[in-house]
């Protein structure tokens, strides 16, 4: 299953969480982005409540964290 998380930080603290990121094996890309949400992070799971524990576990907990989104891929492709 993949998701993307969209991550809402504290002003300033968008990279040291972007590193933090680095340390979730399930996050497989995470982008630092300009607009409504600071952080983009592309997420691989087993099922959805996997996916629950990883963003709730282990994302959310992540200091300067104020708010995700996260949106569960339904079809897509890649090039």
């Amino acid at each position: 299953m993949l998701a993307f998380v969209l991550i809402s930080t504290e002003i300033g603290s968008e990279r040291e969480v972007l590193e933090e990121l680095k340390k979730i094996d399930e996050v497989k890309e995470a982008y630092v982005v300009f607009g409504v949400y600071d952080i983009v992070a592309k997420v691989v799971a087993n099922n959805v409540d996997d996916l629950k524990g990883i963003v709730s576990n282990k994302i959310r907990r992540i200091g300067h964290v104020k708010t995700t989104l996260t949106m569960i891929v339904a079809e897509g492709f890649v090039k």
